[in-house]
């Protein structure tokens, strides 16, 4: 990149979308997207105010024609930016559209459009697109000539260039979807939990998408590029290409803070995709929420937590303040989300009296504190591992920081804290607000909208809590494990890590200390009542068997001996009666 800072101005109506690309443009040094806004009258707004104040403070524009398939849309985008070129004569705009149509894009060049990318595009390629663009260039994706050696028998320079180029195209646009379902199915495969049946599928669609690679380099490949191209074999992981960059950069000694936060974030994102159903048989607080908001929610979660490790390491911590620093970090991330999802002076009316929601859901931090936010495992580890990186030591094994498994580890603690915190959030709601009419509308989903049900699903909840405290949290303590929730394929899925537990175990006291001893004493006894249970099992099987069985069997044979010989001279007797005298 030159040493020019790229600002840019984001639009496009996938919230997905914008927020994988904010999150993964924030680890590339001098780029800052200024705004990410979902439409083009946000933009002007946006636009006008900057100008008022300083033109400069954007040099490009980057933006989706509508959804990207409707036409209606797609000429929607066509007048926007006319319309743009119209007001910002100097501005660049880069087309980052998911269209390939050879008329549109000429369409949006005839307009002003200064480039285009297709999305899929790698990182580095997509930045080095962006600067051109903003430097005063022009960058179209099909516009790339492909490299043909002097010596290839093939091709020849003249009258095959057209062919090469075309074939070159198809081929990167195949392995690019290839390249983008694989890193989706091998995602789904390493979730925890996951189905026998399910993850056999996703095994064979693996290798299919594997083989389709393969296939596809051979027969569209250029031929100076089997030299070159690694292609990978059935048992090495696909590359993502979106992400390529980041793990190229895994095969040096350490990651950049900002890109391993980048490269989680990233892959957070996409699993937020997934249906967000409870799988599990433990009820959760943002079980009530309709999926809308149950995303919307944890989206915030994720953004407010970058915003906080960026803080973070502004202010220059040091790794041995994140334990004093714990408390106070959670807290800090659920009032930013309570206040941000429901809005920091939004009133609702009850009993005829105008309630401040946030300041009553914030009313009641001790209580979830003490019951969702303190209890959220692991908490430093995946702090310290995202600002410091520092290996991650769990399950009984120690990570290293550039590796998959630490970043696989380190994505289920991610999601478990962003399902946590959301719970923390929706907690308060419920001891408060939960039956209020305007709350139902917005949030709950058609199951959970009666009173009936609102109520069942609070003694639910209810319980869980006793059970967690009383039962749960002590056979957890006392196995060294912690139970997490974890974004599946099939929705909201839990499982468990291994983890020293021996300081809390020290501290329990009434009754969850007498859970632990039960335990304890289950755990001491149970082998020898066993074996004690076995043998006397035997006893009374043979017993039963080779005494009482045979004993019974002489008898009943003795009795139908005996029938046989009172048949047999009941016969005589006739036969003699029967004779004439």
């Amino acid at each position: 990149m030159s040493d020019r800072p790229l600002k840019l101005l984001l639009i496009d109506q996938d919230p997905i979308f914008r927020l994988g690309l904010r999150v993964a443009l924030e680890a590339i040094p001098n780029l800052e997207a200024i705004a990410v806004v979902e439409t083009e009258t946000v933009a002007l707004q946006i636009l006008a105010e900057i100008a008022e104040k300083d033109p400069n403070q954007v040099n490009l524009v980057v933006l989706e024609f509508g959804n990207g398939r409707s036409t209606t849309s797609q000429q929607l985008g066509l007048q926007f930016c006319r319309q743009l070129r119209g007001l910002y004569p100097n501005l660049p705009i880069l087309l980052l559209s998911s269209i390939q149509e050879q008329g549109l894009l000429l369409a949006a060049k005839s307009v002003g459009v200064n480039g285009y990318c297709p999305k899929g595009t790698p990182l580095p390629e997509l930045v080095a697109a962006m600067q051109e663009v903003a430097d005063g260039g022009s960058y179209w994706f099909q516009d790339r000539e492909a490299i043909i050696t002097p010596n290839s028998s093939l091709l020849t320079p003249n009258s095959s260039l057209p062919f090469s180029k075309l074939r070159n195209n198809l081929r990167l646009s195949g392995i690019a979807n290839i390249d983008a379902t694989l890193a989706v199915v091998t995602a789904q495969l390493q979730v925890p939990g996951l189905p026998v049946l399910d993850r056999a599928i996703l095994a064979g669609q693996r290798r299919e998408l594997l083989a389709a690679r393969w296939l596809l380099n051979r027969l569209l490949f250029l031929p100076q590029e089997r030299q070159e191209e690694q292609i990978p074999l059935a048992d090495e992981p696909p590359v993502t290409p979106s992400l390529s960059i980041q793990q190229r950069q895994t095969l040096s000694p350490l990651l950049s803070p900002g890109t391993l936060q980048s490269a989680l974030f990233t892959s957070c994102v996409t699993k937020l995709q997934f249906p967000l159903i409870n799988v599990t048989d433990i009820p959760l607080e943002i079980d009530i929420f309709r999926e809308d908001k149950k995303r919307e929610l944890l989206y915030l979660i994720l953004q407010k937590l970058s915003e906080q490790l960026d803080e973070l390491r502004a202010s220059q911590i040091e790794i041995d303040q994140l334990h004093e620093l714990k408390n106070t970090l959670i807290r800090d991330l659920w009032q930013i989300a309570i206040i941000d999802f429901f809005g920091k002076f939004s009133r609702i009316k009850v009993a005829n009296r105008n309630i401040e929601i946030v300041k009553l859901l914030l009313g009641n931090t001790e209580v979830v504190q003490r019951e969702i936010l303190q209890k959220i495992p692991l908490f430093c580890e995946l702090y310290s591992y995202l600002l410091f990186q520092t290996e991650l030591n769990i399950d009984n094994s120690s990570y290293p920081v550039v590796s998959a498994e630490a970043k696989s580890q380190a994505l289920m603690l991610l999601e478990n804290l962003l399902i946590q915190v959301a719970n923390g959030v929706v907690q308060p709601l419920l001891n408060y607000l939960a039956d209020v009419e305007e709350i139902k509308q917005n949030f709950y989903g058609r199951q959970l909208i009666s009173t009936r049900e609102i109520e069942r699903f609070r003694n639910d909840l209810s319980w869980k809590y006793r059970l967690k405290n009383y039962i749960n949290e002590p056979k957890a303590v006392f196995e060294s494990r912690y139970e997490l929730f974890v974004i599946a394929p099939r929705g909201i899925a839990n499982t468990s890590v291994y983890a020293p537990r021996n300081q809390e175990l020290v501290k329990f006291s009434n009754i969850p200390l007498i859970v632990t001893l039960l335990l304890e004493f289950s755990d001491a006894i149970a082998p020898r009542l066993k074996s004690l249970l076995a043998v006397f099992g035997s006893g009374i099987v043979f017993i039963l068997t080779q005494i009482v069985g045979r004993g019974l069997g002489l008898i009943g044979r003795g009795i139908l001996q005996g029938i046989g010989s009172v048949s047999s001279v009941e016969k005589n007797f006739r036969r003699n009666s029967d004779r004439p005298k």
